[in-house]
C-alpha cells in the first residue's frame, strides 16, 4: 500500500466558510468581528482556519515554552496559506493537580471537542505533552474528527547532580527512598533537588508523557520523529513550523483522524509501547483512544502483543539512559525500524505517507540506547496483564521495572483501606510486615481515589528500608507514575470501591502473583469471600456536586479506559446550526 491518494476540497467546502462565506446578516456579522480584530477579509475567507489548541499555562512547568512554540506554528500556517487562531485549552499539570490529574483528562477531552465543534475552524494543531494532555487532546480531536496533527512539547534536558545524569520522577523516587532510609543527607537532597529538572519540557524518562507522545507518533498523529525532540532543541521550533505548515495541506486533503486511526494503527501503538517498555498508564489511555475511534481493545490483546515484542529502548526506569539520549540515538523512527516486521507499515500518517515510507531512512545511531533485536533489554514486552480471583477484569504489571525475584511470589497481605491509612500506619513501629508481605491498597481506583491517583508504587515501610529492602509486591486499584518502578500490580479491576474482590482482602490473606502465567489470585475460599461480601459496605461518594459528581456518575472502570460512558458512544454529533 502506498501513500494516501490525496483528494482536494474546494474553498467553498471549508467548514469555516459556513461562518465567514455567507452573504447574509450572519456572514456579515462574523466577518465584521474578524475585521474588528484587525484582519482583512482576504486573510480568513476561503482559507483553512487552523485552531492552535494550546495547553500552555504558567503553572504547568512542562509547557512553559508552548506560548513561544504557538508563534512558530502560526508562522507555518501563514506560510502555507492558512489562517491561525490560538485557542487555550484546559492545562493538566501532572505536578500540581490534586487529587489526581487523571480526574481531569476527560474534561480536557470535552474542552477540546467542543471548542473545535463550536468555532469556525477547519483543522487543528494540538499542543500538549504532560501526561494527561496527550490523550485528552487526542480523544477530543478524534470525536470531533476534523483534520488534526499533534505537536508534542518534548522532553526536558537530562538532569545533573555532581556529574550524575538524573531522570525526573525515577531518580526523585530513588533518592527519596535513600533519604527515608537515612543514607542521603539533607544537604545532598537539597542540592539534588535543584538539578533534577533543568528546562521546559516533560519528564525525560520513559514515563507516561514520553510514552504517550511516542504512541501518538506510532499511531500516525505526529510528524515523523516528533515525539522525542527535546523541548529546547532548535529542531523543536522547526517541528512547530512544520506542523503548522502540514495541517493546512491536511485540510485541503480532508485527512482526518478517522482516516489514520485504524485498528492496525492501534496495534502498531501497542507494539511500540511494549518495545519502549512504556508506562502502564498507556494501556488505559490507548483503550480510551480506541473507544473514541470505534474499537474495543481487550486487555488480553496487549498481553498477546507483549509476548512477541522485545524491549529495545534502554531508557529509565526500565533501562539506563534518558530521552535526550534516545533522540540523539535515532529516536522513535530508529526503534520502529528495528521492529518493522512487527508493524503494519501501510498505515497512513499525518504527513500523507504511510509508516513504511516514513521509516525508510531511519537510522539507529547508538546501539546501547536503542538495542538491536539480537541484544534486547528484555526478550518480551515490558508489561504483563494479569487475571485471577483478585482481578477478574484484569490488572497490569510492568515486569521490566520489577525485581525478578518477585515475579513469582506468594505472601501474606498487609492491607491499607485508603491512602490516609497508608500515611498513618506505614512507618509505625508496630506494623506487622516483612519483605515477603504483599502490601495492598484499597479504594484508590477511578471512583475510590477518586480519579485513580498514582499511589500504586506504595512506599517501602521504613523498618524494611533500614534493613536494605528496596522492593516488594504491592497491589492496588490505583495507577503509578510511568517514572516509577518496582513490583507494583496496578489497575486491579473491578476496583474495591464498587465491591471488587480487592475490597474483600484482609490482613494475613495469602496472595499469589505468577507473572509468567499471568495470574493474580486471592487464596481465600469462596465461602469465606461470600461471608465478607455480605458484610461489605460501599464507601460514601467523595463528591455531591460539580464536575466531580459528573465524573463519579459516568466514568468507566480501568479496563474500559476510564472514559465517560456518554463520550465513548459512536452516535454522531450534529454540526452546529449557523444563524
Amino acid at each position: 500500500m502506498g501513500s494516501r491518494m490525496a483528494k482536494r476540497i474546494a474553498p467553498e467546502e471549508l467548514r469555516s466558510n459556513r461562518w465567514f462565506g455567507a452573504e447574509n446578516f450572519t456572514g456579515f456579522s462574523h466577518r465584521s468581528r474578524m475585521k474588528q480584530v484587525g484582519y482583512r477579509q482576504e486573510d480568513f475567507v476561503g482559507k483553512p482556519v487552523i485552531a492552535i489548541v494550546n495547553t500552555w499555562s504558567e503553572i504547568n512547568p512542562c509547557h512553559t515554552h508552548l506560548r513561544e512554540r504557538a508563534e512558530a506554528v502560526k508562522r507555518g500556517v501563514w506560510q502555507a496559506g492558512g489562517f491561525p487562531v490560538e485557542i487555550p485549552a484546559f492545562s493538566i499539570t501532572e505536578t500540581y493537580m490534586k487529587p489526581s490529574p487523571m480526574l481531569y483528562r476527560n474534561l480536557l477531552a470535552m474542552d477540546t471537542e467542543e471548542a473545535l465543534r463550536s468555532l469556525p475552524v477547519d483543522g487543528a494543531v494540538l499542543m500538549g505533552g504532560c501526561d494527561k494532555t496527550t490523550p485528552g487532546l487526542l480523544m477530543g480531536a478524534i470525536s470531533m474528527n476534523i483534520p488534526a496533527i499533534y505537536l508534542p512539547a518534548g522532553p526536558m534536558l537530562r538532569g545533573n547532580w555532581r556529574g550524575q545524569p538524573l531522570g525526573s520522577g525515577t531518580d526523585l523516587r530513588k533518592f527519596w527512598t535513600e533519604r527515608c532510609a537515612g543514607t542521603l543527607s539533607e544537604e545532598d537532597w537539597n542540592s539534588m533537588e535543584a538539578g533534577i529538572a533543568r528546562s521546559p519540557g516533560f519528564c525525560m524518562t520513559m514515563g507516561t508523557a514520553s510514552t504517550m507522545t511516542a504512541l501518538s507518533e506510532a499511531l500516525g498523529m505526529t510528524l515523523p520523529g516528533a515525539s522525542s525532540i527535546p523541548a529546547v532543541d532548535s529542531n523543536h521550533t522547526r517541528l512547530a513550523i512544520g506542523s503548522g505548515d502540514r495541517i493546512v495541506e491536511m485540510v485541503w486533503e480532508d485527512l482526518k483522524p478517522s482516516d489514520i486511526l485504524t485498528r492496525s494503527a492501534f496495534e502498531n501503538a501497542i507494539t511500540v509501547d511494549m518495545a519502549i517498555a512504556g508506562s502502564t498508564n498507556a494501556i488505559i489511555h490507548l483503550v480510551a483512544l480506541a473507544g473514541r475511534s470505534g474499537f474495543d481493545l481487550d486487555l488480553r490483546f496487549f498481553d498477546q502483543i507483549s509476548q512477541r515484542v522485545p524491549v529495545l529502548a534502554n531508557i529509565r526506569p526500565s533501562g539506563a539512559f534518558l530521552m535526550e539520549d534516545f533522540y540523539y540515538a535515532g529516536g522513535l523512527p530508529a526503534l520502529m525500524a528495528e521492529i518493522k516486521d512487527l508493524l503494519h507499515l501501510g498505515c497512513v500518517t499525518v504527513n500523507g505517507k504511510n509508516l513504511g515510507e516514513n521509516l525508510s531512512s531511519a537510522t539507529r545511531i547508538n546501539s546501547e540506547v536503542i538495542r538491536g533485536r539480537d541484544n534486547p533489554l528484555q526478550p518480551t514486552g515490558g508489561t504483563a496483564i494479569l487475571y485471577g480471583s483478585l482481578a477478574p477484569n484484569g490488572a497490569v504489571l510492568k515486569t521490566s521495572a520489577a525485581d525478578p525475584r518477585f515475579l513469582r511470589h506468594t505472601g501474606p497481605a498487609v492491607v491499607f483501606r485508603n491512602y490516609d491509612d497508608v500515611e498513618s500506619r506505614l512507618n509505625s513501629d508496630d506494623l506487622s510486615v516483612a519483605e515477603d508481605s504483599v502490601l495492598v491498597l484499597q479504594n484508590a481506583g477511578p471512583l475510590g481515589g477518586p480519579g485513580m491517583p498514582e499511589w500504586g508504587m506504595l512506599p517501602i515501610p521504613k523498618k524494611l528500608l533500614t534493613r536494605g529492602v528496596r522492593d516488594m509486591v504491592r497491589i492496588s486499584d490505583a495507577r503509578m507514575s510511568g517514572t516509577a518502578y518496582g513490583t507494583c500490580v496496578l489497575h486491579v479491576s473491578p476496583e474495591s470501591y464498587v465491591g471488587g474482590p480487592l475490597a474483600l482482602v484482609e490482613n494475613g490473606d495469602q496472595i499469589r502473583l505468577d507473572a509468567e502465567n499471568r495470574t493474580l489470585d486471592l487464596l481465600v475460599s469462596p465461602e469465606e469471600l461470600a461471608r465478607r461480601r455480605a458484610q461489605w459496605v460501599k464507601p460514601a461518594p467523595k463528591y455531591q456536586r460539580g464536575y466531580g459528581a459528573l465524573y463519579l456518575e459516568r466514568v468507566t472502570q480501568a479496563h474500559k479506559g476510564c472514559d465517560f460512558d456518554f463520550l465513548n458512544r459512536q452516535a454522531p454529533t450534529p454540526e452546529p446550526a449557523i444563524h
